[in-house]
């Protein structure tokens, strides 16, 4: 059984640290004869998310919506476990896979075949499980024997075809994206779409940002309207984007 619980969860963001500002300022001012500074501890801190409090159990399938700045984001980072709550708790059961930022972990002076070892790595894979994987994720990413050049000399296409095949080879508990994700030309696209159909129909507990709503309406049955980092609606995806979005 895959689970989420937040429990009085707060996310604050450092900025800037106050103490290393200060000193730039103090030899700027030094140079230009100015007077000094005052140095201070601490840092300056944005409150990112405040006080979230809610559930996520098998078949949940969530959209996150929100303007930009919202909290978003960060609420998948911290779902994830990038971000670490600064007050409150999160907890969770089942293996988690994040396609936030697909291309993470990807080096440009590597090649596409060892590129598929850092990715999957970086996803949580071990070297054995990611050896058991490599033909399919190969023959998938239609690269031929561009796999075993440097990813620098890829086209866009080529580069984000490889991230893709290897984000995709696995089996989530708990899926989090950011947006929907489509690569690649229109044959291509069609192929990928069917990937990232059989992903969802295979996770247990899928949450999903997004700016659409005709995805959020399709694919999810719960919608979180997230605003200044707290929730401000919490309900079925019909009336929360009728409230978001407005009526058509």
């Amino acid at each position: 059984m895959a689970q989420i619980k937040l429990t009085n969860v707060k996310v604050d963001i450092p900025i800037f640290d106050l103490k290393n500002r200060f000193i730039k300022t103090t030899i700027i001012n030094s140079i230009k004869g100015k007077k000094r500074g005052r140095i201070q501890n601490g840092s300056y801190r944005v409150s990112a998310l405040q006080d979230l409090n809610f559930e996520l159990m098998d078949g949940d399938r969530v959209g996150l919506i929100g303007h930009n700045g919202s909290g978003k984001s960060t609420l998948l980072r911290v779902l994830s476990g990038a971000y670490v709550p600064t007050h409150g708790r999160i907890a969770s059961k089942g293996k988690v896979f994040s396609f936030i930022d697909l291309s993470l972990g990807i080096d440009q002076d590597c090649t596409g075949r060892e590129n598929i070892f850092l990715r999957g790595a970086l996803l949580g894979f071990s070297k054995k499980e990611i050896s058991a994987k490599l033909n399919e994720i190969i023959t998938f990413s239609e690269l031929g024997e561009f796999i075993d050049m440097p990813v620098r000399t890829f086209s866009t296409g080529m580069h984000l075809r490889l991230a893709f095949s290897v984000s995709t080879a696995v089996n989530p508990e708990i899926l989090l994206m950011d947006e929907w994700l489509s690569v690649g030309d229109e044959g291509y696209k069609h192929k990928a779409e069917a990937r990232m159909a059989e992903l969802l129909e295979s996770t247990k507990i899928l949450v999903i940002a997004s700016h659409s709503r005709d995805l959020i309406m399709k694919t999810c049955n719960r919608v979180l309207w997230l605003e200044h980092g707290k929730i401000k609606m919490d309900g079925k995806p019909d009336q929360v984007c009728s409230s978001y979005f407005g009526q058509n």
